[in-house]
């Protein structure tokens, strides 16, 4: 069974113990015997396990896990500590610097916004190596559906960036006025221009966050 050591677990039983979630576990396991999957199967849930739910200020949604090799760790967008930054991360850091003026860490590894409250999510939480997307139909969906709607419930205000269409998907689940959406297009190099730079999503997301005494230090990754 599933165990993520914080308040994650009693919110989530019943979809652990669903048959969904067997469903998932069963094709995970055929998967990772057959295949190369991403991240390491012990790491799914980091997310999850370093940011707990009452902590939530921003949830960061992306697509899937980078499939390349020693860089996924169950952190959306973040690689393991020492790998160098992906196109995608290298875009979210040029965004950063503009709005902020701040220069961005060499690492990639986004542990130190997951500690500030970011919940680094993505849509789907594996990958095969090499073949983005294609964990997408598998079930994840249910599972990242039901944690918006979890967070969607809580009363106090967070903020939701929702970066490509995959993510731009989980709008509709999002319905609790106290919450601001921010939607641009995914920072990969494939998309970027059209919407994700001058999106300004860590400026608007602070100002928000702000009537809370609440602030994201950005360029504190970790």
């Amino acid at each position: 069974m599933v165990h993520i050591g914080n308040s994650w677990d009693e919110i989530l039983a019943e979809d652990f113990a669903s048959d969904y979630y067997a469903a998932i576990r069963r094709f995970l396991k055929r998967e990772y015997a057959a295949h190369t999957i991403y991240p390491d199967m012990y790491d799914i849930f980091n997310a999850l396990k370093t940011t707990d739910y009452d902590e939530v200020n921003v949830v960061i949604l992306g697509q899937d896990p980078y499939h390349g090799p020693n860089q996924a760790h169950g952190y959306a967008f973040s690689v393991r500590p020492g790998v160098q930054p992906p196109p995608s991360l290298v875009n979210i850091f040029k965004e950063i610097k503009s709005e902020t003026g701040r220069d961005m860490p060499d690492t990639g590894c986004l542990l130190g916004w997951a500690a500030q409250g970011v919940l680094l999510l993505n849509t789907a939480l594996t990958v095969q190596a090499g073949n983005p997307n294609s964990h997408k139909d598998c079930g994840w969906s249910l599972l990242t559906d039901s944690i918006i709607k979890k967070l969607n419930d809580r009363d106090r205000p967070m903020v939701f960036m929702l970066w490509g269409a995959n993510a731009k998907a989980k709008e509709r689940l999002i319905t609790n006025p106290a919450h601001l959406v921010l939607k641009a297009a995914h920072p990969s190099p494939l998309s970027a221009h059209n919407g994700f730079f001058g999106c300004g999503h860590f400026v608007k997301a602070n100002e928000f966050l702000s009537k809370q005494g609440i602030e994201i230090d950005w360029s504190d990754i970790g």
